[in-house]
């Protein structure tokens, strides 16, 4: 599941307006709006950097509301998938949810699974946990990655050397990127940076 953040930041042209909680950027971008300001408006999930809309149609007030019920709707939708997680089974009913699906192997595949301890289920289940765990930190700088690619696509994409900055991003070369991404916008320049944190984490 793809995770979210319940905070964002937005940005008109280079310049950033407001970053934090939603209500609060969102009624800061309200205020640029009813400015008629002609730079384009962005706003973007401080974790995934997709784009974040607002309605910001009604009074301050509304706008807010709309939020609070938004953000509590899916607090609700998560408690309720956690309630059925935790309600009682059936009797026979496996308490793991081991749900049974054809898997076709070779005979030489079988035959060591077979002896291992446990037998072939509980070897492939093993198996298949030890592929996630030593996959999850690819797996999250690879997202971390995509995030930062996204916002300098969206803001940075005419920008000086956006596409050497890209490649080192990609080539985990943090120093190359960092350097290169240094003669940005500053408010363009210092978000950039706060999001690769995260894609260069593990080859601090």
């Amino acid at each position: 599941m793809t995770v979210h953040s319940l905070t964002c930041t937005a940005f008109e042209g280079h310049r950033r307006i407001a970053s934090g909680a939603l209500p609060d950027v969102a009624l800061a971008v309200r205020e640029v709006l009813a400015r008629g300001e002609q730079a384009p408006v962005l706003v973007f999930d401080d974790v995934t950097s997709r784009p974040v809309e607002f309605d910001l149609r009604g009074s301050a007030d509304e706008i807010v509301a709309r939020l609070a019920s938004q953000n509590d709707g899916a607090e609700t939708t998560h408690a309720t998938a956690d309630a059925a997680e935790d309600a009682p089974r059936g009797r026979g009913r496996p308490k793991l949810g081991v749900v049974a699906r054809e898997v076709t192997l070779l005979p030489r595949h079988w035959e060591w699974l077979n002896g291992q301890s446990g037998g072939a289920s509980v070897a492939l289940r093993k198996l298949v946990d030890a592929a996630r765990v030593a996959g999850e930190d690819k797996d999250r700088q690879r997202a971390a990655q995509e995030a930062v690619y996204r916002f300098m696509t969206a803001l940075a994409g005419n920008l000086p050397r956006y596409e050497d900055a890209t490649r080192a991003l990609y080539a985990a070369d943090r120093p190359r990127f960092e350097e290169i991404v240094a003669a940005w916008p500053n408010d363009v320049r210092d978000y950039t940076l706060r999001l690769a944190n995260a894609a260069f984490a593990t080859h601090a």
